[in-house]
Order: structure tokens, then sequence, then C-alpha cells
């Protein structure tokens, strides 16, 4: 059993919170450190809440803070406090309409404290444990399952679109022109065609990278932590062709461009047009840029 920070209803969360590094960033955006100062009082009225036992935060984090979890009956979660993103909104509501089928399950969800309990899956292996090919047989196998039909309240890939392209230009020159206009460029051209003929819309996922599908018990693998749209099926994979988990190099990139494509049955030129839009847009993020995203799109370009 993992070192105790709470115990239900009878005890408080007590002793140093010591959170992952990688929510050092929260610490310089508006409303980042009011939201740290606020997480001992937020765990400690979730343990009240469901009788929860919470053990130390996972180490992996970027946005939220995740706990494993202990109900009083046993059952094994996750407690996962989110910063209050727009990526995130919709989270839940994207895990009651999977309800389980090849994600994980919801169990509990504070709405005012941007708390979830969550299932655990155990023993939780990262997708990206597998060789590549192995990898990409589980998510041909998943991803099927997650295209159900989609409407409100979720936001379309058409608005978040929007946004990339609006907002791209001018991230680029306050970092500094940090890479070459011509992937902006490109960029922005791909996205201006692409969302306006997309095909049918779905529910996508903008974040399912390889270390976000976990080895479980119930389902050989479940996604977690999903970062909603509404959009075509094409999209759905360009966090696996653009992640590093499965290997950061030329080849490998398009290995998963030409396997997922193929083997969905989805629209390669899209895909790879999705791919360079949305990988360039998020390769800057305030003053951090991020060089694998910018290779990534200078590989598929060239």
């Amino acid at each position: 059993m993992w070192p105790l920070l709470g115990l239900g209803h009878h005890e408080p969360v007590t002793g140093a919170l010591r959170l992952p590094d990688g929510l050092a960033w929260l610490r310089d955006v508006p409303g980042g450190p009011e939201w740290l100062a606020e997480l001992p009082d937020r765990l400690a009225t979730c343990a009240r809440r469901w009788s929860l036992r919470l053990g130390p935060p996972f180490g992996y984090a970027c946005a939220s803070l995740a706990l494993p979890a202990e109900l009083p009956d046993g059952t094994r979660a996750v407690l996962k406090l989110q910063f209050p993103d727009a990526e995130s909104e919709h989270e839940v509501t994207a895990l009651r309409r999977w309800d389980g089928d090849g994600a994980v399950r919801l169990l509990g969800h504070d709405p005012d404290l941007r708390a979830l309990l969550v299932e655990r899956c155990n023993p939780g292996t990262p997708l990206h444990a597998l060789p590549l090919d192995a990898a990409l047989d589980a998510v041909v196998a998943l991803l099927p399952r997650l295209w159900v039909p989609a409407g409100q309240p979720f936001t379309s890939l058409a608005e978040a679109a929007a946004g990339w392209v609006s907002r791209l230009p001018v991230k680029w020159e306050r970092a500094g022109r940090p890479f070459e206009r011509r992937l902006v460029d490109a960029a922005l051209d791909l996205l201006g065609g692409l969302t306006g003929s997309q095909g049918v819309q779905v529910l996508v996922n903008q974040d399912l990278h390889a270390a976000n599908v976990l080895r479980a018990e119930r389902e050989p693998w479940l996604v977690i932590d999903p970062k909603p749209l509404v959009g075509e099926r094409e999209f759905s994979v360009v966090p696996m062709v653009r992640g590093t988990e499965l290997g950061h190099s030329r080849a490998a990139v398009r290995h998963r461009l030409d396997r997922l494509s193929a083997e969905l049955g989805l629209d390669r030129d899209r895909v790879l047009g999705w791919t360079i839009g949305q990988t360039t847009a998020w390769s800057i993020d305030g003053d951090r840029v991020f060089p694998d995203h910018v290779e990534v799109v200078r590989w598929l370009l060239d």
C-alpha cells in the first residue's frame, strides 16, 4: 500500500504535497499560482467527499494533478484535479459518452473543483512500452471504437483550427521567429483548406498519444486524459503520428503516418495536412518552443 495522504472522512490530507515537475510552468501563468496553492485544500475536500485513501501524485503531469486513490470498498481509482484550461473542459462529457468502451470509466465528478475520479488502469503500462508496430496494432484496434457521433457541448475541430490560424503568426512573431516562415505559411494554408472540407463528424481526441493509452485489466488498453473535439476521423491520429513516444525520427513519423492512414481507411493527405497544421500551431506556447514539433513538421514537408 502506498503512503497515505488522507483517510476519507476521518483524517485530513496532511504532510507536504510534492508536485510533479511537469506542473512547474503553472507558476508563471495567470491563475496558476492560485490553483497550485489551493491544491491541498481541494485534495482534502475530495478525500472527504469520496472517502478516499490517497497516495503520492503520479510523476507524469502536464496540466492536472493525478493521484492513486482507493475507495472504501477497495476499488482502485485515480483522483484527477484539472487546471481549468479550455482543452480539458469537456473531458468528463467525453468519458461519459464513451462509457468505458475503449476509455477509462468515470466514477465521480465535482465540477466546481474540476475533480474527476476515474477507473485506475492496472498495471498501467503505457503503450509506448511496446515495439512500434505492436503499438500501432493496438491503436488500429482501439481507435474506431472511440469514433462515436457527437455534437454539443464539444468544441468543433473547425473552431479549434480557426483559433490556431489566428494565433500562430502572432505567437511566431512574439517568440522571435524561432523557425523558418515557410513552416508557418504551410500550416496556415493546410488548415485553411482542410477546415471547410471535412468528412463525417465524430468525437476525436487531440491528445491521443502513446503515453495516454495504458495497459488495463478490464480491457487490454484504455485511453486516459482525453482532450475532445468534434471533427473528422483523419484528425484523430495526429498525436500518434507526431508523438515522440513511439520513436522520434523521420522514418518513424512517416511509418506511423502510412500505417495508421492505410489500416484505418483514412485519407493520407488529410492526415498529413492536419499533422503539419496542428503540430506547427502547438510548437509554440508562450516563450516555449518545442523543437521536436518543429522537426516533425520539417520531416513531413520535406
